[in-house]
């Protein structure tokens, strides 16, 4: 006869035994790519950025580029962004803001500030769009327009600036963030000196909020006060510091920030601009990119630059961190799901061979292979199972996974460009990168389990996070 308990202890076994499995195979993944971006880090930590700027200024001439801005409902933070371009170091560029029928003054707030009137400018379509409701021109910056059009989404209003734009090479940026002056040439030097190999590359993205940021000028760097802003500049850290950089240099690339990226346009245009009906429309466009580049027969790379750097506002409420993540991952699945032919596809190289499968086992599917972990440790700890032992070795894996490398991030950064001066900030990184493990890690673990439902039940909510502004004073706006 049957023992009831033996099939539930096999059952509980099986469990345990995959899910630590799973943990080793995630964990070599990560350190793999902490070496890598330890590796990178320590060969560029001695490099004069300065001068390397300035060697890039004769390519820069011949590669003008034009950076889109889309924008819907930003009154709050659109000045700073539009400030912060303003200044950029690149000899030649223009600014495309498009207003995606804004429901408040995003619209009023830029005919004003900058002066802008209409023009009767025309421009070839060549992806399909929403309607142009208006072109404006503004009379103090030449080379600023805004394109005011039918509400359609993020990457219906990014197809408009790409088909508005004059210029080669294209650069989408978020109008709730700001880049550093030097960041447009950091990011187009793999594109300037790769002589057509590289197509696309994206810079880092840090957490904004807590700065001192006035006219588009970032004045200071301090961190913020609120604990949920910053166990999301830790998340950042080690998503970019380690897990972009890594993936970048093994030319494993299949997300760079929609955020702030660049792209050489006549490829983009090539393989229809970005897809409006994707919630994810820059995870879409870099894998649909590489497909593109391995159908053709082409040996192109997208590649990640740690050194130019965006700052983006971050969400300050649990609510709208949840929408964010969920969004993000319902976004990834899609796009994986998409494009799934390719997924073991050695026709596909290391791209379908390595890269999807990885973002398949670990990135998409990870969340509820993990909870399930933190259940069974729970339950074991709880009822007194047989497996408390193993429970106990389960959670330390978890905590070098959750806690570990999250912490390492924190030192890269502090090591690398030092973007937090001050001590107190530095041990207040340090002392909740230790915490993220018991309670931040396993919140985003569900909500991206919730972006996996929206993904099967086909919930499309694009969302729209609550939006403070990053100008410090009232009257900055």
């Amino acid at each position: 006869m049957v023992n009831p308990s033996a099939i539930i202890n096999y059952i509980l076994l099986f469990f345990a035994s995959f899910i630590f499995l799973y943990m080793i195979l995630v964990i070599v993944s990560y350190g793999t790519m902490l070496l890598y971006a330890l590796r990178h880090l320590r060969k560029d930590y001695h490099l004069d950025q300065e001068k390397e700027d300035h060697d890039l200024v004769e390519l820069q001439f011949a590669r003008p580029v034009s950076v889109i801005v889309p924008a819907y409902n930003e009154e709050l933070g659109i000045i700073e962004s539009i400030h912060s371009l303003l200044s950029l170091k690149y000899p030649q560029y223009e600014i495309i803001v498009v207003n995606d029928g804004s429901t408040d003054r995003t619209m009023e707030k830029l005919l004003n500030y900058f002066q802008m009137e209409k023009t009767e400018k025309v421009f070839k379509k060549q992806i399909d769009t929403k309607p142009v409701e208006g072109i404006y021109q503004s009379k103090i910056h030449p080379d600023l327009l805004l394109i005011d059009k039918v509400n359609g989404g993020k990457a219906d209003a990014l197809n408009i600036g790409i088909n508005a734009s004059r210029y080669p090479y294209i650069c989408s940026l978020d109008a709730d963030s700001i880049l550093e002056n030097s960041a447009l040439i950091r990011v187009m030097k793999p594109l300037l000196t790769s002589n057509g190999k590289v197509i696309a590359a994206g810079g880092s993205v840090k957490v904004a909020n807590g700065n001192d940021i006035q006219l588009g000028s970032l004045m200071s760097v301090s961190l913020s006060d609120k604990i949920l802003v910053v166990m999301q500049v830790i998340e950042y850290f080690r998503a970019f510091l380690m897990g972009r950089l890594a993936l970048s240099k093994m030319n494993l690339s299949l997300i760079i920030s929609g955020a702030f990226s660049v792209f050489e346009k006549k490829h983009v245009i090539s393989v229809g601009g970005y897809d409006t009906t994707a919630i994810g429309e820059d995870i879409e466009l870099v894998i649909k990119l590489q497909k593109y580049v391995k159908d053709s027969g082409g040996k192109q790379e997208i590649q990640f630059v740690p050194t130019p750097v965006c700052w983006t506002e971050a969400p300050e409420s649990l609510h709208s961190i949840r929408k964010q993540r969920r969004r993000w991952h319902q976004g990834l699945l899609e796009s994986l799901w998409k494009y799934r032919q390719m997924t073991f596809n050695p026709r596909y190289g290391i791209i379908g061979i390595v890269s999807l499968p990885y973002f398949w086992i670990v990135e998409c599917l990870g969340p509820i292979i993990e909870v399930i972990g933190y259940i069974f440790v729970l339950g074991s700890f709880f009822t007194g199972s047989i497996y408390v032992e193993f429970s106990l070795l389960l959670s330390l894996l978890f905590i070098l996974y959750g806690s570990i490398f999250s912490f390492t991030s924190v030192i890269f950064e502090a090591w690398n460009t030092r973007t937090y001066p001050s001590i107190r900030d530095l041990f207040r990184l340090i002392l909740l990168s230790f915490t993220e493990v018991f309670w931040y890690r396993p919140l985003t673990l569900i909500w991206r389990i919730e972006g996996i439902f929206h993904f099967l039940t086909q919930k499309h909510d694009w969302g729209h996070l609550e939006r403070k502004g990053l100008a410090n004073k009232e009257g900055n706006t």
